[in-house]
């Protein structure tokens, strides 16, 4: 008795002696983990001997052994290394430092933990590989080193944990392959491995796990085709394989498959084919992400959808240009918790359906690039949450209705390029959170609300491309949060606010092409975050203020086409400009030295007559010239002209009354004869004349539109139809364009239009279609490149024989005569703005017919403010390789532009190249080629087809070889660099003739 006593006694001991040693080894570890801690909070200042460790901060005991079971630190600001004397903690069952800044390795000495279940370590910075000694922690449930820079691979030890169920590595720089073995966990309920920088194929055997209710591999480097089973895997509630460079389709029955889905995320990748119709049966969906894929066909009805949160299917090819393409979206009628709603750049068309209105809740809504039309519906009042409007580059027409001033909580605006008018609404005033403004690119009118003063938190506001007119509201300068500020291409009256100087943040301010004048006010010294200034195109006079000097970050500089006056300012040379465009001013004097004005291609000073001195490149007059003697001699030939053409002027009016009253009847009697043969013809007559728009009358396509060919008439002549992509934001104006420039054109060397048809299509669309002469011989380019492919011409009809140096000679006559023409003998001048071989057409007798005047301009618009923006295509300035070098640079077009796309026509014609050919693509261009070859006397740079003509050694080949070469100067001249230094039509096409007439 006694002794079974002396042992019970003797075991207590020991095991009190054991306890006691034990809790010694946790409080030792804790101690030595606080050393290896920095704690700016002194958070771990309750680690003292003072207070048993069971009560320290963050620590909790097991109640029999009281060993640490949980140590949580979360979100304690706490960073250094964990101490690997954090393995001696044996009975710890839960480690929690999320959200610190932890570094170093993960110990290694973690695998010593075979009670821990909870490894939480997420938001942290640990670095090196996950311990593959892990598996080691036998009974481990969840895994979570989230956001941290974790490298190495996934170590497929993890699948000899039976326990784990919650594994999430996202967000580190973990590489190589996800392990099959994974698939091996059957208890697994959750996998995150999104954002990492693994590679190869999803294993098939993840499908396998029947208890997965999550799979996050996104933004990775996944590739391949996603594997069927995760497809089937019936659990799933959350599937994102988004940001991969996955391939293949979707399963047509993916919304059978998937009962439980909550949320799909596949964008990102470069799936095809079509969204699944069994994807509507999706009814506890709330995230739908499939953007930026390849996607195509009509999006299918979403009536189950009603707990739908989250939609983006942006940056697809969704849609056909129908209105039936808007469907899905009335079919979401019932889906009132949407927030996010995306289906920008696709082809959806149609109108815009009121069912908008119902999606209350919805905070961003976004249908840019497609060719949505309609109106904007006033209910858009209800949609009280919207904080972004993404939809430019649509066909919205109509007004903005004064509704939108309700939408309180918007930040972002965006109407850009649609076709709204009317005015812009004053209630835009109360959206004080607005930050962004964008409703460029219009037929908005009337002034600029004085109440966009109350959006004091607008960083950018852009209206330019409008018919606006009035004063800018000086009230707009008191948004000291502006940065960027567009009113170009409008037309605005009055004097630039001598307020503006109050936008110290303004960073860019482009006013240029409207009918602003006065003084450019000194107040813009003020702002002194200015880094692009535009003004051109206004009535600006005066001097260039000496304020400027004080924007020491600005880098470009437009004040061209003003009326400003005095000496080029010093001060200009001491700022960062990489850009200065003071052409078609009245400054006077020497050109400063330095600076921007080093660099011939950075500064243009064109049309300032008086202006002297600069480097050689810039190509001025020696200011030690005699500037009396030229002011003198300059009085005198001004009086002498002022007398002769106050006579001229008195004769040229006689003249012009009679021509005008014999101009008027005749242009009516062949109007009138014009309206007798060509009626104006319907949709349906173009439908039966084309065949229905059949492939096999297909004779061209275009930027704007599609060309073909038919009668219609049965008996009538064959016509060329070309009908206008109307999708295309610029297909109106381009349309209006070509009506403007053709209605009061007649010229043998001109394309003739016969009639037009404005009408609306069997969907209800507008449908227009300009009705020309039919060319049997085709285009210029067919003829010069015969053996090319014409992409999407059913008729085959694409090689031609090659033209011979007469024929040649005749179409550059004929072409030169058109625009000769053009820019002098028709009114108003017409500038074609696009003149290239594929818009040279040729008739039965080989007579070349200049045509396709859809970006053309009258010359009375761009010189008058007052419409140039309603004749005016944003960013539409001709064609690589025949756009003259200055159009690149912003000027106006000018009848200069057309002469230089002469030029090179011209030399395309006699030598067989294009401008655009891969040997012009490294550093030299087509006329210096040419200019190169001529100094060497090189014929060899002829077409081909030529050679034999001018290398037989006889008179007639002689003659051909000098009027080659006097055709190439000729072209050469035309195609100058500088606009100045080109000659105008009525010369060029003198001197074209006098060649032709002495081979005859």
């Amino acid at each position: 008795m006694f002794r079974s006593i002396l042992f019970s006694v003797a075991l207590s001991c020991l095991l009190y002696f054991a306890i006691a040693v034990n809790n010694e080894a946790d409080r030792l570890t804790l101690l030595e983990f606080r050393a290896k801690t920095n704690d700016p909070f002194d958070i771990l200042s309750s680690w003292n001997d003072t207070v048993h460790f069971c009560n320290w901060y963050g620590v909790t005991c097991g109640h029999m052994h009281q060993r640490v079971s949980e140590l949580n630190l979360s979100s304690s600001q706490l960073s250094g290394s964990v101490s690997p004397y954090i393995g001696n903690l044996s009975f710890l069952r839960a480690l929690n430092l999320r959200n610190n800044k932890f570094s170093g390795i993960i110990p290694p000495e973690i695998g010593h933990l075979h009670r821990l279940k909870y490894l939480l370590l997420a938001n942290n910075s640990f670095e090196g590989e996950i311990p593959l000694n892990i598996s080691s922690c036998s009974s481990l449930v969840e895994l979570n080193v989230f956001t941290n820079m974790l490298v190495g691979v996934i170590p497929h030890e993890l699948s000899l944990l039976p326990h784990l169920q919650f594994v999430t590595l996202s967000k580190n720089n973990l590489v190589g392959t996800i392990p099959a073995s994974l698939g091996n966990i059957s208890v697994l309920v959750s996998l995150y491995l999104a954002e990492n920088n693994l590679v190869g194929r999803i294993p098939d055997s993840l499908g396998k796990l029947q208890n997965l209710t999550v799979l996050a591999v996104s933004d990775n480097k996944l590739s391949g085709t996603a594997p069927s089973s995760i497809f089937n895997c019936s659990s799933l509630e959350i599937l994102s394989l988004g940001g991969n460079e996955l391939e293949g389709r979707l399963p047509l029955d993916l919304g059978n498959t998937l009962p439980n889905l909550k949320a799909l995320s596949v964008g990102e990748n470069r799936l095809t084919g079509l969204i699944p119709p069994s994807i509507s049966n999706f009814s506890h969906l709330e995230f739908l992400r499939l953007a930026s894929n390849g996607l195509q066909g009509e999006v299918p009805n979403m009536h189950k959808l009603e707990k739908l949160k989250f939609l983006n299917i942006g940056k697809n090819l969704l849609g056909m240009g129908r209105a039936a393409d808007m469907n899905f979206v009335s079919s979401l009628a019932n889906a009132t918790m949407l927030q996010i709603f995306v289906i920008s750049e696709n082809k959806f068309g149609g109108d815009l359906p009121r069912t908008i209105c119902n999606f209350t809740r919805v905070t961003i809504f976004a249908f840019a690039l497609n060719s949505i039309g309609g109106q904007i519906p006033e209910c858009i009042a209800n949609l009280a949450s919207l904080q972004g409007v993404g939809a430019s580059r649509n066909l919205l027409s109509g007004v903005i209705p004064q509704e939108i001033g309700k939408l309180q909580n918007l930040v972002e605006l965006d109407l850009s390029s649609n076709q709204l008018s009317g005015k812009i609404p004053s209630s835009i005033g109360n959206l004080t959170m607005l930050t962004i403004v964008r409703i460029a690119e219009n037929f908005l009118e009337g002034n600029i609300p004085v109440a966009l003063a109350n959006c004091g938190s607008l960083l950018g506001l852009y209206l330019s491309g409008n018919n606006l007119g009035g004063d800018i509201p000086s009230q707009l300068t008191g948004i000291s949060t502006l940065i960027e500020l567009d009113l170009y291409n409008n037309h605005l009256t009055g004097s630039l606010p001598e307020e503006i100087g109050r936008l110290n943040n303004l960073e860019s301010l482009d006013i240029s092409n409207n009918i602003l004048s006065g003084v450019i006010p000194s107040t813009l010294g003020s702002c002194t975050a200015l880094q692009s200034l535009h003004m051109p195109g206004n009535l600006f006079q005066g001097v260039i203020p000496s304020s400027l000097e004080t924007l020491a970050g600005l880098n470009e500089l437009d004040l061209s086409r003003n009326n400003l006056s005095g000496k080029i300012p010093h001060l200009l040379v001491r700022l960062p400009l990489t850009m200065l465009n003071l052409s078609y001013n009245n400054l006077e004097g020497e050109v400063p030295s330095g600076g921007v004005f080093h660099n011939a291609t950075g500064v243009s000073l064109f049309g300032n007559r008086k202006l002297c001195g600069g480097i050689p490149q810039l190509k001025l007059h020696n200011c030690s010239f005699d500037q009396t003697h030229i002011k003198r001699r300059s009085h005198r030939k001004r009086l002498l002209l002022e007398i002769l053409f106050g006579f001229a002027a008195v004769i040229l009016l006689v003249i012009f009354i009679l021509a005008y009253m014999f101009w008027s009847r005749k242009r009516s009697m062949k109007v009138a004869g014009d309206s007798e043969e060509f009626r104006n013809v319907s949709y349906q007559s173009i439908l039966k004349a084309t065949n229905g728009l059949s492939v096999d009358n297909l004779i061209g396509r275009g930027s704007f539109g599609t060309v073909y060919k038919g009668a219609i008439d049965q008996d009538g002549p064959v016509l060329a139809i070309k009908i206008f992509n109307l999708g295309n934001h610029y297909a109106s104006k381009s349309f209006i364009a070509e009506c403007k420039a053709l209605r009061s054109i007649r010229h043998r060397n001109l394309i003739k239009v016969l009639t037009v048809c404005s009408s609306v299509d069997y969907q209800g669309k507008d449908f227009k279609a300009l009705i020309y002469e039919y060319m049997v011989n085709g285009s210029l380019d067919d003829w010069l490149h015969p053996i090319r492919e014409i992409s999407g011409v059913g008729n085959g009809e694409n090689a031609r024989g090659s033209l011979s140096f007469r024929q040649r000679l005749e179409i550059a006559v004929d072409v030169a005569f058109a625009l000769e023409y053009l820019h002098h003998y028709c009114d108003p001048s017409v500038i074609h703005c696009d003149l290239k071989p594929s818009n040279v057409l040729l008739d039965e007798d080989m007579v070349a017919h200049v045509g396709d005047f859809g970006l053309a301009k009258l010359i009375s618009e761009v010189i008058s403010t007052s419409s140039a923006n309603q004749s005016s295509f944003t960013g539409v300035r001709g064609t690589v390789g025949y756009a003259p070098p200055e159009y690149g640079m912003g000027n106006e077009v000018a009848a200069s532009g057309d002469v230089y796309s002469f030029g090179i026509l011209v030399l395309e014609m006699f030598t067989g190249k294009r401008p655009t050919d891969d040997i012009f693509r490294e550093g030299i261009s087509l006329h210096e080629y040419v200019k190169a070859a001529l100094s060497e006397q090189d014929i060899k740079i002829v077409d081909d087809a030529l050679l034999p003509d001018i290398s037989v050694d006889n008179s007639n080949s002689q003659i051909i070889f000098q009027s080659v070469v006097s055709v190439l100067e000729i072209a050469l001249s035309c195609s100058a660099e500088l606009p100045q230094d080109r000659p105008d039509m009525c010369t060029v096409a003198a001197k074209l003739l006098s060649i032709r007439n002495k081979l005859q």
